[in-house]
């Protein structure tokens, strides 16, 4: 590597839902103009199929069996990047509490995360990414130049989902979100194939606290630091 030549960094951001994983990584990737890819929306797009196609979820031999059918892809980058199911923008419609109820069952299928990981890896090849979601820094990448894990207290994650979820759906009660939270974390973290965990190597953020802003900047500045210390090894 000459020394005109700047290393683009892998950097996994993992963590359960309601931390903020997508909204800090969008922001991330604007801001070292990196390529996003949400990992999360991935599988939410697989379960919209599989729910609009009268699939059921829990039967992991029909889902693999629709696998080929879908193509997944991503639209804009940063802020602006929305998840494509074959050609089709779909990011408010994986949004919904439906698709929140379903999509852990969806991911715990071996078919499935294999096919998501293969693909998540060929998109980060070349590093220059930001890819968040729950096995990016133990399954996808083990080798990324940074990994993140971002934690918050279950009061915070609650009141950032409900508000998220009532802004599409004002019938949405508080309680159905928490059920769908403690349902999710479960799923997430007891399920055989790759499960949510914080990987040893990474530096943990408990951001219950800390605005978007606080959490970059934290980021930026380990990064910024990082890259101080490849130029100086090149030099």
């Amino acid at each position: 590597m000459s020394n005109t030549e700047e290393h683009k960094y892998t950097i996994a951001i993992d963590g359960p839902s309601s931390t903020g994983k997508s909204t800090l990584a969008k922001k991330l990737a604007n801001a070292l103009s990196y390529t996003y890819v949400d990992t999360g929306a991935m599988y939410r797009a697989v379960t919209l199929y599989a729910l609009e196609n009268g699939i059921d979820v829990n039967d992991s031999e029909a889902v693999a069996a629709i696998l080929d059918d879908i193509t997944l892809s991503f639209s804009g980058a940063g802020t602006k990047s929305l998840v494509m199911l074959n050609g089709e923008i779909v990011e408010k419609r994986i949004r919904t509490l439906e698709v929140s109820n379903a999509v852990s069952e969806i991911a715990t299928i071996p078919e499935v995360r294999r096919k998501l990981v293969a693909q998540q890896q060929r998109l980060g090849a070349q590093g220059g990414i930001v890819m968040d979601g729950r096995d990016i820094g133990t399954v996808v990448f083990p080798d990324a130049d940074l990994k993140f894990f971002l934690k918050a207290d279950e009061d915070t994650r609650l009141t950032r989902r409900y508000e998220e979820l009532s802004e599409r759906d004002e019938s949405i009660s508080l309680k159905q979100v928490l059920d769908n939270l403690r349902h999710r974390d479960h799923i997430d973290s007891t399920r055989e194939d790759s499960p949510l965990r914080q990987a040893d190597d990474a530096i943990v953020i408990d951001n219950s606290f800390l605005s978007i802003d606080e959490q970059l900047s934290y980021i930026l500045e380990i990064i910024y630091q990082l890259k101080s210390i490849d130029s100086l090894s090149q030099a």
